[in-house]
């Protein structure tokens, strides 16, 4: 999956004053874009020395992570929160169709989604949500602070909970289409409502879109989604009773319980979605 970048890993605690080098990287986002080079199977995003040279000023740099390597040399990326800006050999590339290519390295596109997470927390948190003032950046925690120290309120960046449920119904596997956005084959998914446990979120979502009840509800695995600001946790479970689905519509274009020899897989391995569907297919434990 996405996360699994073996033998970089992710370092997002919280450091000040991080001082860039020539070689850190600058993470550039424009509506649902990226600024990178993509060749192939390779990914390169700017430099510092990149971004200096086309007129962008380290003092407007925000630092998001390290990434380390298997020798445990550190790799930072920083944030340019404005899009107005041209770098020569690198243009705005569509997320998706980053993520959907086969990476050579897997901790880029681990890193892109981390980030554009990230740069989305900082666009929306510019001003407080209780009183509208300007917010300043913490200096000892990733957080942003009211200005005004009358309020003082201090906010987080958001994670926002969400499942992906495998439905079995004995050698089957409900599999779904969206009606819009991503083409391939997928598996009923939905973000928690306030109140709920992760669990009634599993029925509630299954009964919204297929009109199924399910059983047996079981946690599989999680996986940190920076694309929609998710972490997805993934859960198998088995339906219970009546098996025709009636199928939402309005969010799907197509529902069905399809045997494991017959799932066809998505055409990369970045997702827990895919994991799910591989590990039923190969006839593993669910």
């Amino acid at each position: 999956m996405i996360q699994d970048i073996l033998p970089y890993k992710l370092n997002n605690q919280f450091v000040q004053n991080v001082v860039p080098s020539e070689n850190d990287k600058v993470m550039i986002f424009d509506q649902g874009k990226v600024m990178a080079l993509l060749e192939n199977t390779c990914v390169t995003f700017p430099s510092i020395k990149d971004a200096c040279n086309s007129g962008i000023s380290s003092d407007c740099l925000i630092f998001l992570f390290f990434i380390s390597n298997e020798k445990g040399e550190m790799e930072s990326y920083f944030l340019y929160e404005k899009n107005d800006v041209q770098i020569p050999g690198f243009v705005f590339t569509d997320l998706r169709q980053i993520r959907d290519t086969e990476m050579d390295f897997m901790y880029k596109v681990m890193a892109m989604m981390t980030a554009k997470h990230l740069a989305d927390w900082y666009r929306d948190t510019k001003f407080c949500g209780r009183c509208g003032c300007k917010t300043v950046h913490s200096k000892t925690e990733r957080a942003m602070v009211c200005s005004d120290e009358a309020c003082g309120y201090t906010m987080y960046p958001r994670i926002m909970p969400a499942v992906i449920v495998g439905v079995i119904n004995g050698d089957k596997l409900l599999l779904t289409r969206y009606r819009k956005g991503y083409a391939n084959n997928a598996l009923v998914a939905g973000f928690t409502e306030i109140g709920e446990t992760l669990e009634e979120t599993v029925s509630r979502e299954v009964m919204e879109e297929t009109g199924l009840k399910v059983k047996n509800i079981r946690y599989y695995k999680s996986q940190p989604w920076g694309l929609a600001n998710d972490i997805l946790t993934g859960f198998y479970c088995d339906v219970d009773g009546d098996t025709e689905i009636r199928m939402d519509e309005n969010e799907l274009k197509e529902a069905a319980f399809v045997k494991r020899e017959d799932i066809v897989l998505q055409p990369t391995k970045v997702s827990l979605t895919n994991e799910m569907m591989m590990r039923f297919k190969n006839g593993e434990e669910c």
